[in-house]
């Protein structure tokens, strides 16, 4: 009977560390309804219908007639523990908490196990150090359970360190490939605010165009200070966002990384320590470790329930890119990690730029008509001296319609205009009258230059806006993620997986060992002590008489009894 809940003991908790392998099984090894493996929904006969039907919930038909895009929708449908465990139908979303209840269920069973294993091994140490259940191995038994439980305890010490390795390499190498596609999205996201603030300048310099005291119209200065305040805030909060979620992740991953490398190093340490004390025999030392052992098991257990958690985060994240990249919605849950510019703020920037080009145009072409090219009489307020054939007007990129239109064979285009208009500038005198042939001053002309490179930089550089508008920019962003990166972070993340269960089911079963071995070599000391003092006894004993012989076994047996006492 002393032998049997020992034995019990051994294989429940050998099934439990088996058990725990689940956690770091691939998920294509598992069924695909994992709710119908973890459930046995083909074992559930004439309840399967009501069950699964109560656990959908009411409001699953109203879902059906709403139209923005679900992410996700099939991967995600979870039991939500907010919400009386019912199913989850929300899609990808990590601003909503009921997502985050659903995923934090894929982790109950990391979560399970650690409460098992620290309530029903705690209850075994009380056991076992309360009512002395032990394995009474005798003679050649003892030997070869002797030798046996020392092989076997090498082996789990080697898998626990080899555990710790794996979780060494896979932390880091996901916490280095974690960093670089957060750095990617980081990259995008500056690359979209600089895109818009360079906008913003382009138009705020516009405001400061004139040639020879020509400005640009009043309204026009006032729709630039309307669309500079929304393309700011376009900007503002592309970067807020952004930036809140990188340092959100990026501490994420510090704690990770941080708790990781601690658990690899403690179990390390204390596999090896355990191995030294349990092969000399340190009773007292080794259940220090025992119960530090049980408090590590357990919390590598939940270890292994969050980095499921992560595991399935990361991989819903990765399809919901997927999914939105074939079926482009402007705003869904993904706008919290790279959302897509503003479709108004967009459409009127890109207006409005071919507008205020025009404009500028405009401003260049009055002055080529009204002064450049005319020959007011000398005393007149445009007269300069102006001679020499007449000056190109600059050609309009745009229709009244705003849609490209093509120049006349006397005009010149924005991108040639400079050069062109340098065979007109004549040299002035100090009163600013030409004195060689030509038709404008070299200031005129840099005004001139000014205006053109200002109508150039809008025609060139608000098209790009075009790829925010229809979200093309964040669609490859996405596209470069799900295939450069997700596979990547899923590896790490399945080593990091391994590499916990490992060090879960090594310690494990070392905590059983090290109890078996230790109390193993102490008994062979005891029979050591109980062999050497018969033996002394007995050749004490050969000079005296029969009579005390009595009294000679009398004291044998008190000696025998303080030595097992004293064990």
């Amino acid at each position: 009977m002393k032998g049997f809940p020992a034995s019990f003991f051994l294989l429940f908790f050998v099934g439990l560390a088996t058990f725990s392998w689940v956690l770091a099984l691939p998920h294509d090894v598992l069924p695909k309804d994992s709710g119908k493996f973890i459930l046995g929904q083909e074992n559930l006969g004439p309840w399967k219908n009501e069950i699964l039907e109560t656990a959908e919930g009411p409001g699953s038909a109203n879902n059906n007639s709403q139209s923005p895009l679900v992410l996700a929708a099939n991967r995600t449908r979870r039991p939500d523990i907010l919400h009386g465990f019912r199913v989850y139908e929300g899609g990808w979303d990590i601003a909503n908490r009921n997502y985050w209840a659903s995923v934090g269920f894929t982790g109950a069973t990391g979560f399970i196990l650690s409460f098992f294993w620290f309530i029903s091994f705690g209850f075994a140490l009380l056991v076992h150090r309360c009512c002395g259940w032990k394995l009474n191995l005798k003679g050649e038994e003892s030997k070869t359970s002797h030798w046996i439980c020392l092989a076997l305890l090498v082996v789990f010490t080697s898998a626990a360190t080899i555990g710790c390795i794996l979780l060494c390499i896979g932390q880091n190498d996901f916490y280095n490939e974690g960093l670089h596609t957060l750095k990617y999205v980081v990259n995008q996201s500056d690359y979209t605010v600089d895109t818009l603030k360079n906008v913003t300048e382009y138009l705020s310099l516009a405001k400061t165009i004139n040639v020879a005291q020509v400005f640009l119209p009043s309204d026009v200065m006032n729709d630039i200070d309307e669309l500079n305040v929304d393309l700011n805030t376009a900007a503002d909060t592309v970067a807020d966002k952004t930036s809140l979620n990188s340092r959100k992740i990026r501490k994420v991953f510090a704690a990770m990384r941080s708790a990781l490398i601690t658990v690899a190093a403690i179990m390390l340490l204390l596999a090896l320590i355990g191995l030294f004390l349990s092969f000399f025999g340190y009773q007292h030392a080794i259940y220090i470790l025992i119960i530090s052992g049980w408090l590590l098991v357990t919390i590598t257990f939940v270890l292994c329930g969050l980095f499921v958690i992560l595991d399935n985060a990361v991989s819903d994240t990765c399809m919901a890119m997927e999914e939105w990249v074939e079926n482009t919605h402007a705003e869904t849950a993904l706008s919290n990690i790279l959302p897509c510019v503003d479709h108004k703020t967009t459409n009127q920037t890109l207006i409005q730029s071919k507008k205020i080009v025009n404009d500028i145009v405009n401003v260049v072409d009055q002055f080529v008509y009204n002064f450049a090219n005319a020959n007011p009489p000398s005393g007149s307020p445009n007269y300069r001296n102006q001679s020499g054939p007449p000056m190109p007007a600059l050609c309009y990129p745009y229709n009244s319609q705003l849609e490209e239109s093509r120049c006349g064979d006397n005009d010149v285009t924005i991108d040639n205009a400079s050069t062109v208009w340098q065979k007109f500038v004549c040299e002035v005198s100090e009163s600013g009258i030409c004195i060689t042939v030509g038709r404008v001053s070299p200031d005129i002309h840099s005004q001139m230059v000014a205006a053109v490179n200002e109508s150039y930089a809008l025609q060139h550089y608000t098209p790009p806006l075009l790829s925010f508008q229809n979200c093309n920019f964040v669609r490859e962003t996405f596209h470069n993620i799900t295939t450069a990166y997700c596979p990547h972070l899923h590896h790490h993340l399945k080593i990091v997986n391994v590499g916990l269960a490992m060090i879960s089911v090594g310690i494990l079963l070392c905590l059983l060992l090290w109890i078996l071995y230790a109390n193993h070599s102490q008994r062979e000391d005891v029979s050591a002590k109980l062999s050497f003092s018969l033996n002394r006894r007995r050749n004490s004993n050969q000079n005296t008489n029969n009579n005390n012989g009595s009294g000679n076994d009398e004291s044998t047996t008190s000696s025998i009894r303080s030595i097992r006492s004293g064990v």
